[in-house]
């Protein structure tokens, strides 16, 4: 919602930035407040480690962009169920790098998903596949997905790539190497394509720190469930976000959700559901 907000003071990339910059001084703040309990070791960095983390870190900031520049596209609650094709891309990707397959259920909530995706890519008002499924919002929602879950598998293999500590601390840590690089990179990639956009992002810091704060404790819940279970299965459960986006959508921007939508967003919830339950 805060993100959202912002669209329209911001660029896309001004606003995905807002996200990161102001979120890694705050989980570096968690990561010394955890370091100070009894017997808790610094995790020892490896190059596996570097190597998820550097990987999730990209793949994170691409498909933020993505579902950011989606909002100028279709409305808020869509623009978000359309990212949730990351959940069985998830379980795919899991399967193949992570060596963590999932259950044959997790074909039946391919399909069902899949039929969501095409419900609010507008195939009813298209009157035609090719200008539903392919359309430019749709392509983008999917993108999003899948790069978001490659994000969830690099966040996983770079906490359980740590040498040692509890699953807090390995967490924390993950959390506060990524946003810092993430900060970085944007930083540059800003002041080479867009000079200014910078400084007008902590010109809304009143705005955008809120956007930091939330974000990194949203962040700290997913990185510490990552360490503790298979990332297909964290992202099924964690589509619970989808009600509140919903509620957001109608009550807080005033915006619609049409019959073909809401369809397609039930069999959305449905087909992650079915992974969960499966």
């Amino acid at each position: 919602m805060l993100q959202k907000s912002l669209k329209g003071r911001l660029s896309t990339l001004g606003v995905t930035f807002s996200r990161f910059v102001f979120a890694a001084p705050l989980a570096w703040l968690v990561v010394g407040v955890l370091l100070l309990r009894p017997d808790t070791p610094w995790p020892g960095l490896t190059l596996t480690f570097g190597l998820f983390a550097g990987v999730g870190a990209v793949a994170q900031v691409v498909a933020t962009a993505l579902v950011v520049a989606l909002f100028s596209l279709r409305n808020f609650a869509v623009g978000i169920t359309f990212s949730k094709t990351e959940t069985v891309m998830t379980a795919l990707l899991s399967a193949a790098i992570l060596a963590e397959p999932v259950s044959g259920g997790a074909w039946v909530a391919i399909v069902i998903t899949g039929a969501g995706v095409i419900l609010m890519s507008g195939l009813p008002q298209a009157g035609n596949l090719a200008s539903g499924i392919f359309g430019r919002a749709a392509m983008i929602g999917i993108a999003s997905g899948v790069i978001f879950a490659m994000t969830s598998i690099g966040y996983r293999g770079a906490s359980l790539a740590l040498e040692q500590g509890d699953f807090l601390i390995r967490a924390a840590v993950t959390l506060a190497m990524v946003t810092s690089f993430q900060s970085v990179i944007m930083a540059i990639w800003l002041s080479l394509r867009e000079p200014g956009e910078g400084a007008r992002v902590f010109a809304v810091w009143r705005i955008a720190i809120w956007v930091g704060l939330t974000g990194m404790l949203g962040s700290l819940g997913w990185f510490t469930a990552f360490t503790l279970q298979n990332a297909a299965y964290v992202k099924a459960l964690g589509q619970i976000e989808l009600v509140f986006t919903v509620a957001a959508s109608v009550f807080f921007f005033r915006e619609r959700i049409g019959r073909a939508e809401a369809a397609g967003i039930l069999l959305i919830v449905l087909g992650i559901l079915v992974l969960v339950l499966r």
